[in-house]
Parts: C-alpha cells; structure tokens; sequence
C-alpha cells in the first residue's frame, strides 16, 4: 500500500507539477469553450474541470490521466439545458455519476478488450483530426501576427527540447506559453486571448443541490441524457485510459476509472458543474511533458483555480495562438503516423474498420457512434473470417456402406449454412457417421444445423450416428437440439 501510494503520487514529483501547470493553462479557454457548446455560463466548465480533476486523482484507476469538462460531454446536453435549463443539467450530472458508478461494480471496463486495436486507432486518428479542426476558428479571418505566433509557438515546442540542460526540464508547451504571453504584451499584438472566450468566475464553487422537483416527471426527463452521458463518458474514459496505458507502457485498473469518473461527476454536479469524462488531448499533453502520476492531474485542477481566481488578470493576457500551438502539436502527436504507412501491409478488413471508424467520429463528432460502427464492423469481419476456418471431410467404407463425416472448426451463426451444405443428403448409405471430435458448437443456430443434417439423412432411411462432442458442445446440443428427441422431424421440418 505505502509502496504504492509512493508510486502513484511522489515518483515523479519534479515532472507531475511542471506539467500539471501545462494542463491547467490549456484546461482553461477548453472549459469555456464547451460551457458555450453546452448553453451555460463559462463559469459552469470551468467549475466542472476543476472538480473532476481534483476527485478522479484521488479516486481513478488510471494516474497520469486528465478528466475535466469535453466537448463530446457538453454537445450531449446542448437540447436539455436548451428546453429544461441549467438545475435539470445537474440533476442529469448526478445521475450520470450514479450510472457510471454502477457500471464500475458490474465490472463493464472489462468490456474494453472487445475493442479491437483498429477501432482504438480508428478513434485516436478521428480524436486528433477533431482536435485540428476546432483550432481552424482561431486561425480564420485573423491577422498575420496569429499566424506567426502560431508558427512561432509550434517552433519552440519542438526546438526547445533540444536546448541543451535546460531542454528537457522544463516541458516546452509551458516555455512556449509564457514566452509568447509575455511577447504579445511587450509589443501590444491586437489578438484574441483567453480573456475574449468569457468572463472567468472570482469565487470559490459552492455546495449547490439541484433546484428541481424530485419526481418521475423529472427523472423521465433527465434519464436519456444521463444514460447517454455516463456511456459517452466511460467511452472515452476507457480509449483514453487504453491510449495512457500504451503511452507510458503500465496499466489501468477500468473499472475503478468507471467508479472514479462516476464519483467525479456527482462532485462536479454538486459543486455547479457539469459532467465530463477523461480528456485524451489533455492526457497526451501531460504525458508529453512528462507527468506520469496522480500528482500531475491534482495539480492541473488546483493551478487551474489558482489562476482563475488570484492570477486572472495574467491569464486573460494569454494569446490563443499559443494555445493553439499546443493543441496543433497535441494533434500531430494523438494521430497514429505509422496506421497510415501500414495501409499497405495491414488485412483490407482491419483498414475497412479503421477507416470506417474515423470518419463516423468526423462526421458526427460523436465518439460513441464512430466506436460502435468500428466494434459492429471489427466483429462481423471476425466472424466471417472464424467461418471460412470450419471444414468437413468424408470418407466410404463400402463394406458396411456407411459414410463417415469429419468436421473441423468452429461452427456458429456464420458457419452454419457452410457446415449444412458439406452433407450430400441424397447419397444411397446405410449409416452416416458425424464425427465432431475436432468441432466445437457456439450458439442455437449451430445445434440447428446439427438439428437438420441429422433429420434429413434420417428421412432418406440412413442411420445417423453423432460422435466425438466435447463436453461444453454436449452441453448446448442436449439443452437446445432435438435430433435425439421423440417427434423431432416434425418440429424441425414442420409435417
């Protein structure tokens, strides 16, 4: 226990706070940019990033990840807060806390590893593109200097590591904040900066208890939001925790994040915030400039208050270009280079679910949708290609003419049809012989098959005989199959 609190929260003490910094500075104009996405006060995701970033270090199951208010969260709840209001927005934050709080006791991380790797890169790709695409506003119709900061910003992200001693010790993203702040305030550059994105709060969040009738009118009108919420949520929670996982080459514990994220939440509700879920910019932020511990997310969701409330009038000095600067170089990070390479050399089918998986993501903006179409699409693939590995050879002892069937493989709903068809049911035989030593039997639609074969050779006055069923198929023939049961040719034929 000691071992791992050490671990988890002072190994990396120097690189947590530096980069936790980082994180806090690009938390900001994030957070009120998707309270204006969402229909509320800039205040709300600001909040709402602070919460969920001090809880989820102490209580998630992934250290070194960023949770705080998102874009994939706040367009959720664009229609609620539109037609209900701000109170029923926290009221759908609490109860999203409470499912995903149970997800974690009914252990639905573990879900994750039906996830094919495609799919995962499929969503990084899409994510990376999404985050490209929301800096374009900041680029379009500006001035020259934008552009300059910009370039300029991105140069010392990548050039600055390189500066020797002092290179890799302070992350860059941070030099490259500060240094084109101070810039755009000696020479008085006329560009946007974080304070023209919304005001900033100047209190402290407060307890508050939703303001709405507890009832089932209520409750009907929040749940779809909350169930839709607590799945985006774990969603990208988990990809972002896979992504970390990879990143740092350690591990996660799922189902604790779900428990975590869900504890998060019904914090960020109470406190006027509204529900978020793990950020994978943010997180690749942080890992890039070296946080690897809890430290770092604590640190990002405390400086974030720090500067909101006692250094706001330095922070709204901030140029976005530099800010924009740092997510440019967030997104060429998350996107998966070497995916694009390996086109060529990867199964047509893994490309087709990649693909199909980002520009869902893309088009939709919707995590969820591209992750489902990539699952849906990875899982039809596996079947059809676990389908094509079932096979069914025979042979005639002409002495006792009988036929001996031998089948190999896996026999389910995509291979059934294939296993039916390998029977020549006319053949002029005395017995047949099914031997299923080398099958195994997945699903009804399987012992169907069996079902029919059997029947049918029946019917043509062959004796049937079925061996070789290990004991896991034995089990779902005898519970579901009819071949061996009175009046069988009758159920399953239909005379």
């Amino acid at each position: 226990m000691v071992n791992s609190l050490k671990q988890d929260w002072f190994s990396n003490i120097r690189g947590d706070l530096l980069s936790g910094i980082v994180v806090a500075l690009a938390l900001i104009p994030e957070a009120i940019a998707f309270s204006i996405i969402a229909g509320v006060d800039p205040k709300i995701g600001l909040y709402a990033s602070f919460c969920i970033a001090v809880i989820i270090a102490f209580v998630g199951g992934r250290p070194g990840m960023i949770s705080a208010a998102t874009g994939a969260m706040a367009l959720l709840m664009v229609t609620l807060v539109k037609e209900h209001g701000l109170q029923y927005l926290l009221a759908a934050t609490l109860l999203t806390g409470v499912f995903q709080i149970a997800a974690g006791y009914l252990k639905l991380g573990s879900l994750m590893r039906f996830v094919s790797r495609s799919v995962v890169t499929g969503f990084v790709n899409a994510l990376a593109i999404l985050i490209f695409m929301a800096q374009l506003p900041e680029l379009t119709n500006v001035t020259w200097h934008v552009y300059a900061m910009t370039a300029t910003g991105l140069g010392i992200i990548y050039l600055f590591p390189y500066v020797p001693k002092v290179g890799k010790l302070i992350p860059s993203p941070l030099v490259c904040i500060i240094s084109m702040t101070a810039v755009a305030m000696f020479l008085n550059l006329d560009i946007r900066t974080v304070g023209d994105m919304g005001e900033l709060p100047d209190t402290l969040p407060i307890f508050l208890w939703p303001d709405v009738p507890f009832n089932l009118e209520t409750l009907m009108i929040i749940l779809p939001y909350s169930a839709g919420l607590a799945v985006v949520g774990l969603l990208e929670s988990m990809m972002t925790a896979t992504i970390v996982d990879d990143l740092t080459d350690t591990t996660s514990d799922r189902n604790r994040e779900c428990k975590g994220q869900g504890i998060a939440n019904i914090g960020s509700g109470l406190l006027g915030g509204m529900a978020g879920c793990a950020m994978i910019g943010q997180s690749v932020i942080n890992i890039k400039s070296g946080g690897r511990g809890r430290l770092s997310t604590l640190t990002a969701g405390v400086f974030l208050l720090v500067m909101v409330l006692v250094l706001d009038e330095w922070l709204v000095q901030i140029p976005m270009a530099a800010l924009v600067a740092v997510m440019i170089m967030v997104s060429i990070g998350t996107f998966s280079w070497t995916s694009v390479r390996d086109l060529k050399n990867h199964p047509l089918s893994t490309n087709i679910v990649m693909v199909v998986t980002v520009v869902v993501v893309v088009a939709t903006h919707n995590l969820a949708f591209g992750v489902l179409a990539g699952v849906l699409l990875a899982s039809l693939f596996f079947a059809n290609k676990v389908g094509h590995y079932m096979a069914v050879t025979s042979e005639l002892d002409e002495a006792t003419n009988t036929r001996r069937y031998t089948v190999t493989g896996q026999v389910f709903f995509s291979s059934s049809e294939k296993f039916t068809a390998s029977f020549d049911f006319k053949e002029a035989v005395d017995n047949v012989v099914i031997d299923l030593s080398r099958a195994h039997f997945w699903d009804i639609t399987a012992v169907g098959a069996l079902d029919k074969a059997v029947i049918k050779f029946r019917r043509e006055g062959a004796d049937v005989e079925v061996i070789g069923l290990n004991e896991a198929s034995a089990t779902i023939v005898d519970r579901f199959g009819v071949h061996d049961k009175p009046d069988a040719v009758d159920q399953l034929m239909g005379h």
